[in-house]
């Protein structure tokens, strides 16, 4: 018996070790889809390191392209269906651009009635550019102030130069602060040039011409 338990582990750490070598993305997840064990592979392609991945939704790292394939996976495993699932996705690369191509889901466990863990396989089909930020929705007056913040201008000075009270001015960077979640003004900022609402490499600051402007 001692002897069949120490075979056993020796063969765990064996698998264990192969299984953090393979150069395909491999993932163990519990049948919810929660990541339980991770290899590096898999952790690069979210730029990070396979410990961070624990406890993380598999279809939340990779976005599923169509959602009834989930649901059709979802009803077979709570039936014990143990086919293999595929499921197309997207999700950002750490370089910036966007991969696509398949997650490859098979059922394992050791018994027939034990719930099946899942052994989640990537397959990357490609990338392509990440989509050029759209500017976000703002008002004529809001991308006028955030232009006059960007260049240094104190609340009195975009007061005076847009024909607005001081309480005006600070009512409409509260307005923006809170719709973008932005702590202070330098992050308020930060996020207008982020967003596209203001262009890019221009001196002094000016908002981003947009169609229909």
């Amino acid at each position: 018996m001692e002897a069949g338990r120490a075979d056993a582990v020796v063969w765990r750490n064996r698998a264990l070790m192969l299984f953090d070598r393979v150069s395909v993305p491999v993932a163990v997840c519990d049948v919810y889809g929660q990541v339980v064990l991770a290899n590096p592979a898999m952790a690069a392609e979210c730029g990070t390191t396979p410990g961070r991945l624990r406890g993380r939704q598999v279809l939340e790292l990779f976005r599923p392209q169509e959602t009834t394939q989930v649901e059709r996976i979802a009803e077979a495993l709570r039936l014990r269906h143990r086919s293999r699932y595929q499921v197309s996705v997207c999700w950002p690369a750490p370089g910036g651009t966007e991969r696509y191509g398949e997650l490859t889901a098979d059922p394992v466990s050791d018994t027939v009635e034990e719930t099946p863990a899942l052994l989640v396989m990537l397959r990357v089909q490609g990338e392509r550019p990440a989509p050029e930020p759209e500017p976000a929705r703002t008002t004529e007056v809001e991308r006028r102030v955030l232009a006059l913040l960007a260049g240094g201008a104190t609340t009195a000075r975009a007061a005076r130069e847009l024909g607005l009270s001081r309480d005006g001015v600070t009512y409409h960077l509260r307005r923006l602060s809170a719709r973008w979640g932005a702590a202070n003004r330098t992050e308020l900022v930060a996020r207008a040039y982020a967003l596209g609402v203001l262009a890019p490499g221009v001196w002094p600051p000016r908002p981003r011409v947009t169609e229909g402007d």
